[in-house]
């Protein structure tokens, strides 16, 4: 570990940025210049000033994003700000780049507040087809994403809350052909209520699960007790009869656990008191809430975590460059949760029901037929449900 430590050290160095800009107009002569600048770029500018919809012709717009972040939460690293979390942000434009052919920005911010965060973000909107937040703390997140897809015609897009309910969507698809379990029937117990633990229950709500208990450190969330307005409604939907103690008291019985925490809170002991089969995605990294091994050995029929020196990474690299390449390519005004079910769904669908095993419900990382399977159904939903621009 230290010499990956020295290596990444070494390697940034050498980079000074992940990232470079290289112009696509040649600049050889007179005329190119007059073409690319002064007087030939008038014209289009003339264009979009009649017709604001023209800047997805004449520029870059449409295929440009702004990963935005405030350091407020950084991997792991917590509140180290936005300057620190620089790298992460160009690592996530690489990303995008490399992955969903997405050309991505990296923006930080000195600001913290909430509504100073949505007016610097909301003033961007000319610039780009779409705006990645990137690593904003929970709750301040939910309503700046909130607000801003509020004001906004463009897509709006948490990858740490949506990019990750996806990922753990489209494996549990998979883990229940494999187990046979029914999602109507199961009960998921989570561990952790921040912005990824909230986001992966509303979407796993709207896909049908109906029992989702969710967990923090003051144990079971209920009406009583939730910390906001978000933890309040899944507590609603969720939890109806109020079910209240600890995590070890919500897993008694369970089939799905999912953990978005921090590690070593799960025991042997607690898997042991799940249902048959259970699904385990104990995502805390580097140290999952259980190892895989552990669960495994403990009854689990299904584990997954998010490193990826283990089998079922839960990685929302698998995500986020398809799904902003599906909602660049059908001009969406925005994402909604019917365009993230299918991505989901199309995630899920790359592993053939008969080729699934307890160590393969999700395709690896960098499988190469991701990019066109889940742009292809994320477009086709957004024109099935009309949030696209008109052509």
């Amino acid at each position: 570990m230290a010499d990956q430590k020295e290596k990444a050290l070494q390697a940034h160095r050498e980079w000074q940025g992940k990232l470079d800009v290289q112009s696509k107009a040649r600049l050889e002569t007179k005329e190119d210049l007059a073409i690319a600048y002064t007087p030939g770029v008038a014209e289009p500018c003339l264009k979009i000033a009649e017709n604001p919809e023209e800047a997805y012709l004449y520029t870059g717009k449409g295929n440009m994003i702004a990963v935005v972040s405030d350091g407020s939460a950084v991997l792991g690293l917590g509140n180290i700000g936005g300057l620190a979390g620089l790298p992460v942000m160009e690592g996530k434009c690489v990303l995008f780049k490399e992955l969903g052919g997405v050309n991505a920005i990296p923006l930080v911010l000195n600001i913290q507040d909430t509504d100073e965060i949505v007016n610097a973000i909301a003033a961007l909107e000319p610039s780009f087809g779409g705006i990645n937040l990137e690593d904003i703390s929970a709750p301040r997140c939910f309503e700046i994403e909130k607000k801003l897809q509020d004001r906004m015609n463009i897509p709006v897009f948490h990858d740490d809350q949506h990019g990750t309910a996806c990922v753990v969507l489209a494996a549990l698809i998979n883990a229940l052909k494999f187990t046979g379990k029914k999602k109507e029937d199961c009960k998921v117990v989570f561990s952790g209520a921040g912005a990824a633990g909230i986001a992966i229950a509303k979407l796993l709500y709207n896909y049908g699960f109906q029992h989702i208990l969710m967990s923090d450190i003051h144990g079971i969330i209920n009406e009583e007790n939730a910390m906001n307005e978000a933890q309040l409604e899944m507590a609603k939907k969720g939890n109806p009869n109020n079910q209240k103690g600890t995590l070890a008291d919500a897993m008694k019985q369970a089939d799905i656990f999912i953990g978005v925490s921090r590690g070593n809170l799960v025991s042997p002991e607690m898997i042991e008191s799940m249902n048959e089969d259970p699904i385990v995605f104990a995502m805390a990294n580097p140290v999952p809430e259980i190892s895989v091994d552990e669960a495994k050995k403990a009854g689990a029929k299904v584990a997954g975590c998010g490193r990826s020196d283990f089998p079922n990474q839960i990685n929302n690299v698998l995500i986020f460059p398809a799904l902003f390449r599906g909602a660049l390519d059908a001009k969406a005004i925005r994402i909604t949760e019917g365009m993230k079910l299918a991505a989901s769904e199309a995630l899920a669908d790359l592993i053939d029901p008969k080729d699934l095993r307890e160590d393969y419900v999700i395709v690896d990382a960098l499988d190469p037929r991701v990019k066109d399977a889940v742009a292809k159904a994320v477009a086709a939903q957004a024109k099935a449900e009309g949030v696209v621009r008109d052509a």
